[in-house]
């Protein structure tokens, strides 16, 4: 047997703890591989879409980075699990040294190893990646709304790059674990599992740390909610950022204080702790507990960042956030003077007229007063809110008025624009003072900022006849002529054709009109978030994997010793059924403590975002949190299908370990 087949022996002899390694290593490859399938398909080499031409830089930049942090990741979570692995084979070690290898056949050994590993994840990774290409492709390009799809190519490029980095990758780390055996002393080497481990202590201040830290770090993120009402972006900042660095510390502490700390309090509770199979289960969770917390905290921490991260992406693509930016499916607003008005009207009637789109359609005009002052006519008022629905009104004085209150403001603003009972008009030649009678919540006429006066016609014609120098810097009358249309989604191609037609130029400042399209903005706006939701998700899958299967590492690592610890209790009596309970609860509390944790941070993440982005959208509801729990019940689902399919393998493998054991002896 040569030194080659010796090796591909080890890896397979060893399969079922390098398993693990394998498939995450693999998974890594082919999501490495994905961000290229996308970066470097030939449509999306130039402008992701007709719409904007910057978005395909964007997209490369994003992929680019996002490919980085998986080789990054990568790279730390391989070197982390060979070395877990190393450890564990040191009395192998020690065995292969008494028979006569050397130190540089034991490194070359070791590199052998983590090399055939390395190849078969690489060939396996971009495998997959290739017969599943076509699918991607798909999803792909209905996450970035594109109409003619991605076609199907040969990904010479991505296969190319993702060979070279993940070849380069495991050489680096073959090279490092080769010399991280250290071999000073045979016997130190083959009593390396028999070392008894201290029984694990925590300090109660330090668990009450943890408590208080987290605590006030979702105080923190909560008070963005008020603090946005006085607090500039800065402080805004920092308090989001302290609150971020509190949670973070705490859920450290938690993992290697406050878990333990309450393992040893049941310990102490005789009636739960001498309950059935309690102080097997107990005990053996002390010591898991502690070994595993920094994995914890790692996996809880990155979790938490993955699902928020996902979580808002996927509700920013819904068309709720596309109807907050206007009620119109095309809004075109036309100043006093403005030569291509009726043209430009005819011409967007008669685009949809001929794609067979019922629209209502209504074109108010208004006109801001040199101190500010928003006004529109009574007329065109009532008009307005016929069409909408709402209620008409009426103004018996000449200088009574009603307001619609602005959205986006905060508390203090609106409070103070609320009590106002007066309104100063100062418009050249007229100067009069307003009577509020009524605030109407028109939300479709609210704007950011910006209180839309309502009063009769002939105040606004006096405002209107009145003819102001350049230095007031006040525009003119305008007509905002809005396009309701109920399926305004379906109006792309309109849009792109309007937009050849109209071509508004909103660099030029003297242009006499604007036009703006809902579906092409919110498309526009939903391909930025779609490039954010393939780069999110992506990354935050492996990062959920690389969490698993760190927890995968950490239970087969321990495997020798579990079943020889099990199989002596079995002499004394424990029986199959009663080992699977303990087996069960400790691995329960291992897959699912992380997880839950990141969960709770991930919800306060989103209650906090919901709040924020309901408030700015002036009280209507864009569900974050809807999003976001089909987000974390789709990670959850894949967690508990995944602790299955692991505890079956975990039992059967240790039920045959405990029958050999029988048999020998």
């Amino acid at each position: 047997m040569t030194f080659q087949q010796f090796a591909f022996n080890n890896v397979m002899r060893n399969k079922r703890i390098y398993m693990g390694h394998f498939f995450s290593s693999t998974f890594a490859v082919m999501i490495f591989f994905t961000y290229g399938l996308i970066s470097f398909h030939p449509n999306l080499q130039g402008e992701l879409t007709s719409i904007s031409t910057t978005m395909n830089t964007l997209g490369k930049i994003g992929f680019q980075v996002s490919q980085y942090l998986t080789f990054f990741f990568s790279f730390f979570f391989i070197l982390y699990s060979v070395s877990a692995f190393l450890k564990t084979r040191k009395k192998e070690f020690g065995i292969l040294m008494i028979h006569g290898m050397s130190h540089r056949q034991l490194n070359k050994l070791i590199f052998m190893e983590n090399m055939l590993i390395g190849f078969f994840s690489i060939v396996t990774g971009i495998g997959i990646g290739l017969i599943f290409s076509k699918l991607i492709l798909l999803i792909s390009a209905s996450i970035l709304a594109i109409n003619n799809g991605l076609s199907f190519y040969v990904p010479t490029k991505a296969m190319g790059l993702t060979g070279i980095s993940f070849f380069v990758l495991f050489l680096l780390i073959s090279l490092f674990t080769s010399r991280m055996v250290k071999v000073n002393e045979l016997v130190e080497l083959l009593k390396a599992e028999e070392k008894p481990k201290p029984e694990p202590k925590a300090s109660i201040w330090l668990a009450l740390l943890s408590i208080i830290s987290i605590s006030v770090g979702y105080a923190a993120v909560f008070h963005l909610s008020v603090g946005k009402d006085y607090m500039t972006s800065n402080q805004l900042l920092m308090l989001i950022g302290g609150g971020v660095v509190l949670v973070v510390i705490g859920t450290y502490f938690l993992f290697t204080q406050l878990s333990v700390y309450v393992m040893h309090a049941l310990k102490k509770n005789e009636h739960t702790f001498f309950k059935k199979t309690n102080l097997l289960t107990i005990s053996e969770l002390i010591y898991r507990l502690r070994d595993n917390a920094k994995t914890f905290f790692i996996v809880a921490i990155i979790s938490a960042v993955a699902f928020t991260a996902i979580g808002i992406c996927a509700a920013m693509a819904n068309a709720g956030w596309g109807e907050r930016m206007s009620p119109y499916a095309f809004q075109y607003e036309s100043y006093a003077g403005n030569p291509l008005e009726k043209q430009h009207i005819s011409e967007i009637k008669q685009q949809l007229d001929d794609a067979h789109f019922q629209y209502t359609l209504v074109s108010p005009k208004f006109i801001t007063t040199a101190n500010g002052r928003t006004l529109i006519k009574l007329t065109d008022y009532n008009e307005y809110a016929k069409k909408f629905g709402y209620k008409t009104e009426t103004l018996q004085h000449e200088t009574d008025s009603l307001v619609i209150l602005p959205k986006g403001l905060k508390p203090q603003e609106f409070a103070k624009l609320a009590a106002e009972k007066n309104i100063e008009l100062n418009h050249g030649n007229v100067k009069v003072t307003l009577q509020i009678i009524k605030r109407a919540e028109v939300q479709e006429l609210k704007g950011y900022y910006d209180s839309k006066i309502v009063v009769n016609d002939s105040i606004y014609n006096q405002v209107i006849s009145q003819k102001l120098s350049e230095e007031y810097m006040v525009r003119p009358e305008v007509t905002e002529y809005g396009f309701i249309i109920k399926d305004w989604q379906k109006t792309l191609d309109v849009s792109k054709t309007l937009l050849k037609i109209i071509k508004p130029n909103s660099n030029d400042v003297n242009t006499p009109y604007s036009f703006s399209s809902l579906s092409f903005n919110w498309i526009e706006m939903k391909q930025q978030n779609g490039l954010l939701s393939i780069m999110t998700v992506l990354v935050g899958i492996v990062f959920f994997i690389f969490a698993t299967s760190f927890l995968y590492f950490r239970l087969f690592t321990d495997f020798d010793r579990d079943h020889q610890q099990y199989s002596m209790i079995g002499k004394i009596g424990l029986s199959k059924n009663e080992l699977k309970k303990i087996v069960t609860k400790q691995m329960m509390l291992l897959f699912f403590l992380p997880i839950l944790v990141a969960m709770i941070h991930s919800s306060v993440a989103f209650a906090a975002v919901q709040y924020v982005a309901k408030f700015s959208n002036g009280g209507q509801d864009i569900s974050v949190v809807k999003s976001s729990i089909i987000v974390l019940t789709s990670f959850l689902c894949m967690q508990i299908i995944y602790f299955f399919i692991i505890r079956s393998n975990y039992i059967d493998q240790l039920y045959k370990a405990m029958y050999q054991i029988e048999k020998s002896e």
